[in-house]
């Protein structure tokens, strides 16, 4: 398959998994590539929390020490945004070893992307890649195409931005047609206020949404530098730890989703391939306390996207810490979606209680929840914490006594003789300890 460019491309059937193996290709010239496997290749994306390499994460001398895997195989991309898309990354596929494993990045290979491989090639027995695509403190935005953009009335608006800023476009061309006609009008004025002697009208300035992506965190910028020249390299799927830096947009987020995968897998044209992604942790934010719950709510609206799973994390993360360490369990819960979804694995337990349904009973709620495994459970025991309920009358959010009852939870408060309405961990502190008996835990929600 070869282009005008003299670009081409070859695709191969569908291989058993295994290796190494040798490819070679005749053309003009032959080259032939040696220890190539061939296996489960997953993108691994996000901010901080995806970045953070092995090396600063919990046990990491060990767990570096530990990483004897040659069937693993690791792609770590170098940071880098373009104002237009690229067709090249740097960067080279090695075998996962002590070495490897800590080069570059911060503190080397991502630690959740991994773990997460680490599971599956044990899991599955086969040879895994991983792609670490990561930069830390950016907007979801950066690595979003115009295409996800495109596809989402919500960010209508900012997809004409997006437009303006490519000088492929229409858009482009149209508004840029009309700022030169303003700076012919005005150089015009201004040559005849020479002859005159008069003063010259104040000069038009280049308006900014012509320009292109110019800092990382505007719009498209990352994947064009380092998401596009990924593709058309086959993916099984995509893992994502990012949402720190859009955490008080709120339901939007939910937009913002459905305009990223939508445009990477428009992108790839694989299908609706699986994207497993996981719920920031709980961190004393620098705002109202609340604000979180409803971008909590926003990433779990989010699973409503075909093939898309969320990993809860609010049992492992750390107040004082925006990095929680542990990130092996990270890793092993966004394998536990791929192994059961992705890879067909029976009766596996993969996610924690989620809301299902609220009925009042008198002076009452009783929430029923899917997920429930081998039953509903608190962490340690102890008394369930962060239930609240409202009363219609008297109005605020009281703490609610949390009784689990089967599949479902009670919830009453002294002063409550009309519940109205609930919520769950609806705080940017809430550490709750509701889970399953499998120890996954549930994430923030809210009935009315």
């Amino acid at each position: 398959d070869l282009n005008a460019r003299g670009e081409w491309k070859v695709e191969l059937p569908p291989m058993k998994a295994g290796g190494p193996y040798a490819v070679t290709v005749r053309g003009s010239s032959t080259v032939q590539f040696d220890d190539v496997m061939v296996g489960e290749v997953w993108l691994c994306s996000g901010q901080s929390n995806m970045e953070m390499g092995i090396g600063m994460a919990r046990d990491g001398k060990q767990e570096i020490a530990a990483a004897d895997y040659p069937s693993i195989r690791l792609l770590k991309v170098t940071r880098k945004w373009t104002a237009e898309p690229q067709d090249d990354i740097e960067g080279a596929w090695k075998p996962c070893s002590p070495k490897t494993v800590a080069e570059a990045g911060w503190g080397g290979f991502s630690a959740a992307a991994y773990y997460f491989g680490r599971e599956l090639h044990k899991k599955l027995g086969v040879p895994v890649g991983l792609i670490d695509a990561t930069w830390g403190g950016t907007k979801i935005e950066s690595w979003t195409p115009p295409e996800g953009f495109a596809a989402v009335p919500a960010l209508k608006q900012e997809y004409k931005l997006v437009q303006l800023g490519d000088p492929r476009t229409t858009a482009h061309e149209q508004r840029l047609e009309q700022v030169l006609g303003q700076t012919e009008r005005w150089l015009a004025s201004a040559k005849e206020a020479l002859v005159q002697r008069t003063n010259v009208p104040p000069m038009p300035t280049y308006p900014d949404d012509l320009l292109p992506p110019h800092d990382v965190q505007h719009r498209t910028a990352l994947y064009n530098g380092i998401i596009h020249p990924l593709h058309p390299f086959a993916l099984r799927g995509a893992i994502w730890y990012q949402g720190e830096s859009n955490a008080t947009e709120g339901r939007l987020y939910t937009e913002r989703m459905k305009a990223l995968i939508g445009g990477w897998r428009q992108l790839w044209a694989e299908g609706d391939f699986p994207f497993y992604f996981v719920q920031i942790a709980p961190w004393t934010y620098g705002f109202n306390p609340e604000v979180i719950g409803e971008f909590w709510e926003a990433q779990t609206a989010a699973q409503a996207i075909p093939n898309c799973g969320m990993v809860v994390i609010n049992d492992i993360g750390n107040l004082k810490d925006i990095h929680p360490a542990n990130k092996q369990e990270v890793g092993r819960r966004l394998a536990l979606w791929a192994l059961a979804k992705t890879y067909g694995q029976q009766n596996l337990v993969y996610a924690g209680p989620s809301f299902k349904a609220m009925t009042v009973e008198g002076d009452k709620m009783r929430v029923s929840f899917d997920g429930v495994g081998g039953g509903l459970a608190s962490r340690y025991g102890k008394p369930l914490t962060w239930f609240e309920i409202i009363d219609a009358d008297e109005g605020g959010f009281v703490k609610a006594d949390a009784q689990i009852e089967g599949a479902t939870v009670v919830l009453s408060a002294p002063d409550v003789k009309r519940p109205a309405a609930m919520r769950f961990a609806w705080s940017m502190l809430a550490e709750p300890n509701l889970m399953n008996a499998e120890g996954l835990p549930a994430g923030a929600f809210r009935s009315e």
